[in-house]
């Protein structure tokens, strides 16, 4: 383990530990006004996010491998009983036992942040820095699939009578439906798939349009600002969305100097 290994571990934390404490505000304010119970299990969930937020900030790229190494597995505790509490909700809505101002798909949206997070700390721990050929695809897919979700969340809190921003975001919804049909099939047909040159093209398709994505965000979150939409979304809620668009397009970027450094693959006759 080295200094790698701890920037990278902090950049995670900071990032998708706010992420989760976000995560249980939304929980929190759709649960409705007798389901105190729940609220308050999210609240608790809030204030132990914080506490790790607040924790991470003592720590620097100077700290010890294995402190940050100890730290990674705490935050993973915390986030799995998260996880638990978001796939607890999601199977009472499924069920009929709870009614909430959420639909099954914002649950299950946010139990696979959670998953994902932890198991980037898994592989942090384990000494995994840079993402394998499969984890490439693999993550890709994960953030695809997200920003999917945003679209179809996104536009039942706009106003129907917003009917060119729906349009727009219907757009969007199609074009990521694509994107993420496209890279399942690239998944289906690993190892082959995880070439140089396939991977190179893979991330390019994708640049553009989040790019795009990230952009028709920020518009949103200027217009809720600005009073320009009518619409039924958080400005919280809408900055959230940016920001893991942002992070997506981040990643992207460093898949793509990633395999830029790859060897090139050559066909065997």
């Amino acid at each position: 383990m080295s200094s790698l290994f701890v920037s990278r571990s902090l950049a995670d934390i900071r990032f998708w530990s706010r992420m989760m404490k976000e995560h249980t505000i939304f929980l929190r304010f759709g649960f409705t006004i007798d389901q105190t119970q729940y609220a308050e299990e999210a609240d608790r969930f809030r204030q132990l996010f914080e506490e790790i937020e607040q924790k991470s900030m003592a720590f620097d790229e100077k700290t010890e491998p294995e402190k940050m190494a100890r730290f990674n597995m705490e935050v993973y505790h915390a986030t799995a009983h998260l996880w638990t509490f978001k796939r607890r909700m999601l199977e009472y809505v499924l069920t009929g036992q709870m009614v909430c101002h959420h639909p099954p798909l914002f649950f299950d949206h946010l139990a696979r942040e959670a998953a994902y997070f932890m198991r980037r700390l898994e592989y942090l721990n384990k000494g995994t820095i840079e993402p394998p050929g499969d984890a490439i695809i693999n993550e890709t897919i994960f953030y695809l699939r997200v920003m999917s979700d945003h679209t179809r969340l996104l536009s039942i809190r706009i106003d129907p009578s917003e009917r060119d921003l729906l349009a727009e975001t219907a757009d969007f919804s199609y074009q990521f439906d694509q994107l993420l049909f496209q890279a399942i099939d690239m998944e289906s047909m690993r190892p082959a798939s995880q070439n140089k040159a396939l991977l190179e093209s893979f991330l390019s398709r994708n640049q553009t349009p989040i790019t795009s994505l990230c952009e028709f965000k920020q518009s949103v979150c200027s217009m809720i600002e600005d009073s320009q939409v009518r619409h039924a979304l958080p400005f919280l809620l809408a900055d959230h969305m940016l920001r893991e668009a942002e992070y997506f397009r981040d990643v992207l970027d460093g898949f793509s100097k990633h395999v830029s450094d790859m060897q090139p693959s050559f066909p065997t006759l």
